[in-house]
């Protein structure tokens, strides 16, 4: 009977514990964050990728670029913006062809969140479109922090 009772107790050390139902692992809160330096103040940052080449056409020049961010970028944004030239390289989704565009102008933005800021991003990429009859305007957007003084 104790040969029995000990080959019991270590087989039952060999039994897969019992299975627990399936549940769902919560999913992790965004954690809340406060800015690093005194006078900081939470923004989103936008980053706008404006390609200059048309297809069949001449390239956007650079006075109708200037023209353009003078007339529809300052103004949604009279606070401040930051442009940079780029290099830009994207697939076409249409044929898979890698296209390149070493002209891109990329508009850097840090603006509050207001509930006019959506309608006024949407409204420059918009018109960049439609006036230079562009396929597509890229736009990165991030929570950040942000100061100017």
């Amino acid at each position: 009977m104790r040969r029995a009772l000990v080959a019991a107790l270590l087989l039952a050390g060999c039994a897969a514990p019992p299975q627990a139902a399936p549940t769902q692992a919560p999913q992790p809160q965004p954690q809340a964050y406060t800015c690093l330096l005194p006078g900081e103040q939470r923004m989103l940052v936008a980053e706008l990728f404006f390609g200059r080449d048309r297809a069949g056409r001449r390239r956007v020049s650079d006075a109708e670029w200037a023209n353009f961010l003078a007339g529809v970028v300052t103004p949604n944004f009279p606070d401040g913006l930051t442009v940079f030239d780029g290099y830009g390289q994207w697939r076409n989704p249409e044929t898979g062809v890698i296209g390149r565009n070493p002209g891109v102008k990329i508009v850097l933005v840090a603006a509050r969140r207001q509930a006019d800021l959506a309608p006024r991003l949407t409204a420059v990429i918009d018109a960049y479109k439609a006036r230079f009859h562009q396929q597509s305007v890229g736009v990165i957007t991030r929570d950040s922090c942000a100061r100017f003084d």
